[in-house]
């Protein structure tokens, strides 16, 4: 999602393109995440292939981020991004109990909007 976007959304192109599914269970305490995801956010949406970010995050901490890219060889140039490579690292040893990455090919996609109904 870009910064001048005011919808949690990400405008995405027509499938295919791909997706990479982040859950996580934050531990307690900022411990400078707030800082990093924000960097990782503006960073992934300089590389090749990114097409969109949407995140969430409840009250006990469960979060899910999905980023969208046009191809496998996106994902993959942005999981050895260093400095992603770096917030990976942190990841395991500050800010989170429990992840899951999922990577998927979407092949459809529809959406309703009640202002445009």
């Amino acid at each position: 999602m870009s910064s001048h976007q005011s919808s949690p959304f990400a405008t995405l192109p027509p499938p295919p393109y791909y997706v990479v599914t982040f859950s996580n269970q934050r531990r307690e305490g900022d411990n400078g995440y707030g800082n990093m995801a924000e960097e990782m956010v503006r960073l992934a949406a300089e590389q090749p292939g990114f097409l969109g970010i949407e995140s969430t995050r409840n009250a006990d901490g469960f979060g899910i981020t999905n980023s969208f890219w046009e191809d496998e060889a996106s994902i993959l140039g942005w999981k050895n991004v260093v400095s992603h490579l770096a917030a990976q690292r942190l990841g395991r040893e500050r800010w989170y109990s429990h992840y899951e990455v999922r990577v998927g090919r979407i092949e459809r996609a529809y959406s309703f909007d009640l202002s445009e109904a």
